[in-house]
């Protein structure tokens, strides 16, 4: 979603931009943004998957599916939880992105909640509509509502997400530990600061087809200004204060939409708990004598790999959406001069904008790791 940013706002900034939207539901905002302070999360869940319901545009026949996959959900275990643990998704995304990493805690004993960001599971067109204590408060709300049930709080975030619980956990004593995933710490475009200004010139950042699902294509340059605010926050805090809790992050070195190197250099600086873990994607950090630091090679040729994407971390080989042998495949990623082939067993995979002049990169969308994160997530958790 915000791997194009950098050209896009610069574009933006010099042209005014060309970004004119489709006469299309997608592309028409919502009347107003559901409630999220209701007082119990099943009530949350009833009243924004009837929201969703009778908001989403939706782009597939199988309106029930759309509607699944966007709404909040909630997995507990078979025995009471003293654990719990609440999910953020990204800019764009949805609570479905950690479906994956939701069940195998709940298998574990923790109590999982993911909820949806304001402006997101309906329409593109709806992230005009929340401000920034729309995200800030729905997280307070449902990080007080959890740790009301269970003895143990940790919040989890992905990018966007990610920023969100990290300056959270900065204000709550509640908080016990983080899981953060390609954390949107700090962008990797030099223009970002540009949106807030931009957002009151013009609507649209970038207009796609909406054929996924689960994510937004298309986005408004109110959603990169939301961003923007995220990042300004969570780096105030870093350059403030130490989070002393456990943390577990992962991130990948060719991450299209962030600096990997300022990440790693925050993890080792900001986040001096012994029981923390940095998982990094590719080759090994040159210079990091960090033992909390892990490399794991993103280069598997034997399975048509390149690298490691910003978003492929969360999902299991056997997702049967975004999976090795997922429905979805995700093949416009940022490439020139290729066609993609007739043969989808030719295909390769990396991260945004991954080229080679013989080989067509589809988008990375699993994890090869998935179990081993499973294990570090144990691991760090104590589980």
């Amino acid at each position: 979603m915000i791997s194009r940013l950098s050209v896009l706002l610069f574009t933006l900034f010099l042209l005014t931009s060309c970004a004119v939207p489709p006469d299309s539901a997608g592309f028409q905002p919502s009347e107003n943004l559901p409630r999220y302070d209701q007082e119990s999360f099943d009530q949350y869940v009833h009243d924004t998957r009837a929201w969703i319901a009778n908001n989403r545009a939706f782009i597939s026949d199988d309106r029930d599916l759309e509607i699944q996959l966007n709404t909040p959900f909630e997995l507990r275990p078979d025995k009471p939880a003293k654990r719990g643990i609440l999910l953020v998704h990204g800019l764009g995304a949805s609570p479905w992105y950690f479906i994956d990493i939701a069940t195998a805690m709940a298998n574990d004993g923790w109590l999982v909640r993911s909820i949806l960001l304001p402006g997101h599971g309906t329409r593109p067109a709806d992230l005009m509509l929340p401000d920034n204590d729309d995200w800030e408060k729905i997280i307070a709300h449902h990080a007080k509502l959890l740790a009301a049930e269970v003895d143990e709080l940790w919040l989890g975030g992905f990018s966007t997400g990610g920023n969100l619980v990290t300056s959270h956990a900065f204000t709550d004593d509640n908080v016990d530990g983080l899981l953060l995933f390609s954390p949107g710490f700090y962008p990797d475009t030099h223009y970002l600061f540009l949106a807030p200004t931009i957002a009151y010139l013009w609507d649209w950042l970038d207009i796609d087809d909406e054929d996924n699902i689960v994510t937004y294509q298309s986005l408004p340059v109110r959603g990169a200004s939301l961003y923007y605010h995220s990042v300004s926050t969570v780096q105030k805090n870093l350059e403030t204060a130490r989070f002393n809790k456990p943390v577990l992050m992962t991130m990948s070195q060719h991450d299209s939409v962030l600096d990997p190197n300022a990440t790693l250099t925050a993890f080792q600086n900001r986040f001096p708990n012994p029981q923390s873990h940095f998982i990094w994607y590719g080759d090994p950090p040159q210079h990091r004598e960090d033992s909390r630091v892990t490399a794991l090679t993103s280069h598997l040729p034997d399975r048509r790999i390149s690298n490691f994407s910003h978003m492929n971390v969360l999902f299991a080989p056997e997702n049967t959406y975004y999976g090795q042998a997922g429905s979805y495949l995700m093949l416009e990623n940022g490439q020139d001069g290729l066609a993609p082939p007739d043969d989808p067993n030719t295909l390769w995979f990396g991260a945004w904008g991954q080229s080679d002049s013989e080989k067509y990169h589809a988008r990375l969308t699993w994890n090869p790791y998935f179990d081993e994160l499973l294990d570090d997530i144990r691991e760090v958790t104590g589980d």
